[in-house]
């Protein structure tokens, strides 16, 4: 059993880890020739993401990088640069390489019309034409923006995951949190793309939004039954009010407390656990014949910027505004601002504003981390034959870092294991490997709470 009381004493700001190092590391001085040198020369299989960032208005308690309009001409306009980018990428890739996944993300990714999505995905497709029979193509969709003719796009282009955003049922809580979306259309949204051949859904939900309870969530929860999803990302809210101006909307007062927050986790693996589900990771749950669950038994669970997945070994290309593309010694960022996004394309470059190359001491502590963040174990042994070091001798300070979470992990000469309630603390645990965590004082507001 989890000792969720034992959890809330270590609450502290720290990254959630979808890469190491982390994006508040990323800079200029990485530069633009250095990046496509690295991508000329990448010839590994390839993870496609696309950022379609437009919403009709705004969630007050989302933290992604988004744009707010009702014009359609500024999707059209965007839908064009994107062209740009994928033209300019397949002069510089090799696009002939093997495609396993492939992601839309957002903003709103259904916000645009089905013929503006068959018109991306058959432009993705004359570019990068070798779709591996198994791949992953995911969507994420707003149930307030689905139609039959986006769901048919969709299904008949190969995509095969969905991901629903809900977030929470609870009146209230919709209300305050800027996103009114009933259960039915939820409902509807879900057997439409159950009608058209999707086999695998996922739904987002979020603990620790205003006016949330135990009671609440438990309401929520039983209505999420009903529509009996897959797999469940069940995350704890993030507030960065610091950095998101709209979570300001917020009166403080009306967010539960971390022992309510706590009690809202430990009910929902409780409750899930009775409904079939295991907990994958630190926020993830899964029915125990998904693939999730057997990655996770079998130990080859990986994490990235899209959170927990079965593909690795891939190169992650990001498209579009903001997009993150990753690769085994570099992270690159395209440019935030629409305006120097478009520019860059103008000028026919890439719109790569910043990002990082990996020394070989981020290489070997970014295999530490992101294994103890997917798997929740360290193979010692196996981390020392690859980097060719003396691990004891190597994290001598680091190891001492650890010794304030003893009572949650099993540590030999051998292995790392995270115990049960460990899991709870992954990301402090990680934390202790994180060189450049000692450069950011407590008082720099950064990261989210990790309870």
């Amino acid at each position: 059993m989890r000792d969720y009381k034992a959890f809330v004493k270590y609450s502290k700001a720290g990254p959630r880890y979808t890469s190491y190092p982390t994006a508040v590391e990323f800079n200029t001085n990485f530069k633009y020739e250095e990046y496509i040198e690295i991508l000329k020369k990448q010839d590994r299989s390839l993870s496609l993401y696309f950022h379609l960032p437009f919403c009709r208005s705004a969630c007050y308690f989302c933290g992604c990088n988004v744009i707010y309009t009702a014009k359609e001409e500024s999707k059209e306009r965007y839908l064009t640069y994107i062209f740009k980018e994928l033209d300019i990428l397949s002069a510089i890739l090799d696009t002939k390489r093997e495609v396993v996944q492939m992601h839309f993300g957002g903003g709103t990714p259904t916000f645009f019309s089905a013929k503006q999505l068959q018109s991306l995905i058959l432009k993705i497709r004359s570019v990068f034409g070798n779709f591996s029979k198994d791949a992953e193509i995911s969507c994420e969709i707003d149930p307030r923006f689905l139609n039959e003719e986006q769901a048919t796009v969709l299904t008949q282009n190969g995509f095969n995951r969905i991901s629903f955003g809900v977030q929470d049922f609870d009146e209230k809580v919709q209300k305050e949190i800027h996103r009114i979306q009933p259960f039915e259309l939820t409902q509807n949204a879900l057997n439409l793309v159950r009608s058209k051949g999707i086999k695998s859904l996922n739904m987002d939900l979020i603990y620790g939004l205003p006016y949330q309870n135990l009671q609440s969530f438990t309401q929520t929860l039983e209505k999420v039954m009903l529509l009996n999803p897959d797999r469940l990302a069940i995350f704890n809210y993030a507030h960065v009010p610091w950095l998101k101006k709209n979570m300001r909307k917020f009166d403080e007062n009306t967010l539960p407390s971390p022992d309510v927050k706590l009690e809202i986790l430990e009910f929902c693996e409780k409750f899930l656990s009775k409904n079939g589900y295991k907990m994958i990771g630190m926020d993830h749950f899964a029915k125990e014949n998904d693939e999730l669950f057997k990655a996770l038994e079998n130990g080859t669970l990986h994490r990235n910027f899209q959170g927990y997945t079965t593909k690795s070994g891939a190169d992650l290309v990001g498209v579009g505004l903001t997009s993150i593309g990753e690769g085994q010694k570099h992270y690159a960022q395209n440019f935030k601002d629409i305006s120097s996004y478009e520019a860059a394309l103008d000028r026919g470059v890439l719109p790569f504003e910043r990002g990082v190359a990996l020394s070989d001491d981020d290489e070997l502590r970014k295999a530490v981390i992101m294994e103890l963040m997917a798997n929740f174990k360290l193979d010692i042994k196996s981390i020392e034959k690859e980097f060719s070091i003396d691990f004891q001798e190597y994290f001598k300070k680091d190891l001492k870092a650890l010794e304030e979470y003893k009572d949650f992990i099993n540590f030999d000469e051998n292995f790392i294991k995270v115990n049960e309630t460990g899991v709870l603390l992954i990301r402090n645990i990680a934390m202790c490997f994180d060189a450049y965590m000692k450069n950011i004082s407590e008082d720099k507001k950064v990261f989210s709470k990790t309870v």
